[in-house]
């Protein structure tokens, strides 16, 4: 049976069979495969488009401007806010897809894990992320070219906090499109969970009545903890914070999974 369905061959954006190999060859196969069908999806251009667009606008006319601060860090702030709605897009169809085509039957029937899975979603995902983000490097070689020595450890550390911050992210999207078969749905659940651990934890942080719900708000922040890594901070608290966060929900998203598995 799994030989006969081997054969056919996944329409873009679905996932086919994983033949053979441990959970290592299944993870890399799906990672391909969602990266593939990402490429394929009309929304991840737009998504990317619009991602290229608001950066290059808050370089040219926010960063790059004679007499402002030399630095990148308003920059991966403003991209910060933009990624709350556009990491969500691009997971939307991530999972909830296969069940709105019927293609989550064949996979599971696959010898691969719901582990797996997710876990190659997530670094599909992940990966094209990736792939945005580099396209902002440029920014940097024109930024350090009016201001010579800015390449250091303070964009790197930016950097490295950006990867951590769209990893979560996209933990966050793959769980909420793992809740639901419905697209714009999972990234409505999504946008909701991340506006509510940056824009509104940001918020109670600073306004809370009491010393308790501040310091809770404080330590649910993500801009908060984000906020070191656009200083050259690597603050290992925050490290721990992100890491474990995507953990999290890519836990979350895996007994999702397995509870829908038995529906």
């Amino acid at each position: 049976m799994a030989q006969a369905t081997a054969a056919q061959a996944p329409s873009p954006g679905q996932i086919g069979p994983i033949q053979g190999g441990g959970s290592f060859s299944a993870i890399v196969a799906l990672t391909q495969r969602e990266l593939a069908s990402l490429f394929y999806s009309p929304i991840a251009y737009v998504v990317g488009f619009i991602f290229l667009l608001l950066t290059g606008h808050f370089f040219i006319y926010e960063t790059l401007v004679p007499g402002n601060e030399a630095s990148m860090r308003l920059l991966f702030e403003k991209m910060a806010g933009v990624l709350v709605f556009a990491l969500p897009l691009l997971t939307m169809r991530s999972i909830s897809d296969e069940f709105a085509s019927g293609s989550i039957e064949t996979l599971m029937t696959a010898p691969v894990s719901d582990l797996s899975v997710v876990v190659g979603k997530f670094c599909g995902s992940l990966l094209f992320y990736l792939g945005l983000l580099a396209t902002t490097i440029p920014h940097v070689i024109l930024l350090n070219r009016y201001a010579p020595g800015l390449v250091g450890s303070t964009v790197m550390a930016g950097y490295f906090g950006m990867i951590l911050l769209g990893a979560l992210f996209v933990a966050i999207g793959i769980f909420a499109s793992s809740c639901t078969r419905h697209q714009l749905l999972a990234a409505t659940i999504a946008i909701a969970i991340l506006a509510v651990l940056t824009f509104a934890m940001d918020y109670g942080a600073e306004y809370a009545r009491t010393s308790s719900a501040r310091n809770l708000c404080a330590y649910l922040n993500i801009f908060g903890h984000f906020d070191d890594f656009t200083k050259g901070i690597l603050d290992t608290k925050s490290i721990l914070f992100f890491a474990s966060g995507t953990v999290f929900f890519l836990f979350l998203a895996t007994k999702v999974m397995e509870s829908r598995r038995w529906r």
